[in-house]
């Protein structure tokens, strides 16, 4: 019912932000991507929304993307994830880092946004398989299948995530996995 919603920002309270439209002002949950990217109070402002009618409220979300807001229009499809928990997910790990755990399916990496648990994460894992991803315009790190080994064995040498995008990011695309792993480790021992 309401797509869109353009007009000047007059609050900004996380998650919510107050955004009057010619007199009318309309509260709206926002994933925490898209409130670092809000201007200042005062100035113009335009979102993406999604709408949500229930017996006891109605709900106005609101998202700076196309790709956020077709994420969370996915998330909520899923038995178990509401609304707010689509959210908290959106913004404990961007639509990027989750589109990159579905494709290398670790349950893992969800288990770490609040209220998330084991069995909700494999069902995440498991309902989100071919729904996102490429679909979404989201670059995967993983030209082939050597860099997907790569970024599991540093990984698995203790590594965080962003560390080890980041080695892959600096690795040539048709480098071996063997190779791979040693230049990826030289770059991240500077």
């Amino acid at each position: 019912m309401i797509g869109k919603l353009t007009g000047t920002l007059l609050e900004k309270n996380p998650p919510a932000v107050l955004v009057d439209c010619h007199g009318v002002g309309y509260e709206v949950q926002v994933p925490m991507s898209t409130f670092y990217n809000l201007p200042a109070t005062g100035a113009q402002v335009g979102l993406l929304t999604h709408f949500i009618v229930r017996e006891d409220a109605q709900l106005l979300f609101g998202f700076g993307t196309h790709s956020e807001r077709q994420t969370f229009r996915e998330l909520i499809k899923i038995t178990g994830v509401g609304p707010r928990t689509a959210l908290a997910i959106i913004s404990g790990m961007g639509i990027e880092d989750l589109a990159q755990a579905v494709t290398l399916q670790e349950a893992g990496r969800l288990i770490k946004v609040p209220g998330i648990g084991k069995k909700t994460a494999e069902r995440l894992l498991l309902e989100l398989k071919g729904k996102i991803g490429a679909d979404m315009g989201s670059k995967s790190l993983f030209t082939n299948e050597n860099q997907n080994d790569i970024l599991q064995a540093l990984l698995a040498l203790g590594y965080n995530d962003k560390e080890a995008a980041a080695a892959l990011k600096a690795l040539p695309p048709d480098v071996g996995v063997s190779d791979g792993i040693k230049l990826a480790l030289k770059a991240l021992a500077k």
